[in-house]
């Protein structure tokens, strides 16, 4: 897994390259971290290259949005695959956590 933060001035975008599963999100929830420490409170998480996402990944992805929540920030999520955005439907995170078709609406909101 590899993972890039850019910040924008709508708000901070993540990226995911690869798998976000138990070994990984660790390293993810990390990432997150530092990026709400450093000031951030609207994250967009870009999915364009995550291949799989398991429930630990989609832990880390609700314990970022309730970090940021009472900052009046929030988690955004775009470019999901078809089976990441299955996984999301399954779990009911796409009630849960907004999703975009682009990086570019995730950023507007």
């Amino acid at each position: 897994m590899d993972i890039t933060v850019a910040a924008e001035e709508a708000g901070t975008v993540v990226g995911i390259v690869g798998s976000l599963d138990t070994v990984t999100a660790p390293d993810a929830q990390a990432v997150l971290d530092q990026a709400i420490a450093d000031g951030a409170t609207t994250l967009v998480v870009d999915c364009q290259e995550l291949a799989y996402i398991s429930s630990a990944g989609l832990r880390i992805l609700l314990v970022a949005a309730k970090k940021v929540r009472p900052l009046g920030g929030q988690v955004r999520m775009c470019n999901l695959s078809p089976m990441v955005r299955d996984v999301f439907d399954i779990s009911g995170f796409t009630a849960i956590l907004p999703v975009f078709p682009s990086r570019a609406e995730a950023l507007t909101g």
